[in-house]
């Protein structure tokens, strides 16, 4: 079934890019899951990337709005936009990542391990800014659609109006150095970022995950209590991590996730990940290849073809974003 077009922040059930960033290229697809196709409802997946070419970094977003959330379609949407609005509009022409930068440079010369990691903590600074940014554009969001649309928030019982929109974020930005990739992240929910290095010998998560026993044990970018939590801290949702070389840089919501990993103790291994890649160019029950030499708008059909990949009990939105 469709979703409805007139429905508030409507949004397309399919979407898939290719484009370059930096020193390499991405592909990404996001799809409607079938659970959503089954009773007429929306993707709630987004992603959002752009290429900074004059500075050199590249940015990817993904997000996965709450199935539990009526407006979670517009939080991911949002959450995806508003990193990239930061990056573009504060981080970047403040030269927020200079001292990084510079860090590493130095580093190279002297192996100062005390610079490099002052310079680790102020970038975790700047990339905090950027994910509470993202938390009050889409509280002050809620707070205008209700003002807006007061019928829409009748619909559930509520007392916070961000919760009609909740949605995980994850988003990497990566830069070529002289002493290899620098690559920055941040991640809140059950949505990875793996990397594997160039000769596919070793693969890493370069996040950790909020997963529950039972379900409902992921969070989302628009609760308050991910700022303040001791059990959680926010510090521990910044990574900086530095790779020579990389053939794959993923991101992913758990549509992709949950068929191909199973479980999160999954995506600390290599050889899951080696699968993984294999499934993607050929070994699968579908004959879809992926051809990373092959034309961009090649392989970005290609992908949504691999998207369809049948799952028994795992139906949901789907998004992949590979850098390569």
């Amino acid at each position: 079934m469709p979703s409805d077009k007139d429905a508030l922040y409507w949004k397309e059930e399919n979407k898939s890019s290719v484009g370059i960033l930096g020193e390499r290229k991405i592909v990404v697809s996001s799809k409607r899951g079938r659970s959503h196709k089954n009773v007429g409802s929306f993707r709630d997946d987004d992603y959002a990337f752009k290429n900074f070419q004059e500075s050199g970094w590249g940015v990817v977003v993904v997000s996965d709005g709450a199935g539990s959330a009526p407006l979670s379609r517009k939080g991911s949407e949002l959450a995806c936009n508003e990193v990239i609005t930061y990056f573009e509009e504060v981080i970047l022409p403040n030269d927020e990542l200079k001292s990084i930068e510079n860090a590493i440079s130095i580093f190279s010369e002297t192996k100062d391990e005390i610079l490099l990691e002052e310079a680790k903590n102020d970038v975790k600074k700047t990339l905090y800014k950027a994910s509470l940014h993202v938390h009050t554009c889409i509280n002050k969001f809620a707070a205008k659609t209700l003002e807006e649309h007061p019928e829409v928030f009748e619909q559930k019982k509520t007392n916070y109006n961000a919760e009609f929109f909740h949605s995980t974020l994850i988003f990497t930005a990566f830069k070529k150095t002289e002493i290899g990739f620098l690559i920055l992240t941040f991640g809140v929910g059950d949505c990875p970022i793996g990397i594997v290095n160039k000769d596919k010998t070793e693969a890493k998560l370069l996040n950790w995950l909020d997963v529950g026993e039972f379900g409902g044990g992921t969070r989302f970018i628009t609760q308050p209590e991910i700022f303040h939590s001791k059990e959680r801290p926010m510090a521990t949702r910044f990574n900086i991590h530095i790779q020579e070389d990389f053939s794959f840089l993923f991101l992913m919501t758990d549509g992709i996730y949950d068929p191909k990993f199973e479980v999160e103790a999954n995506l600390e291994k290599t050889e899951k990940w080696l699968n993984f890649i294999n499934d993607l160019e050929g070994d699968n029950e579908d004959d879809v290849f992926l051809d990373f030499n092959s034309d961009p708008e090649v392989l970005e059909k290609n992908l949504n073809l691999w998207m369809d990949f049948w799952s028994k009990g795992n139906h949901d939105d789907r998004t992949l974003a590979i850098i390569y």
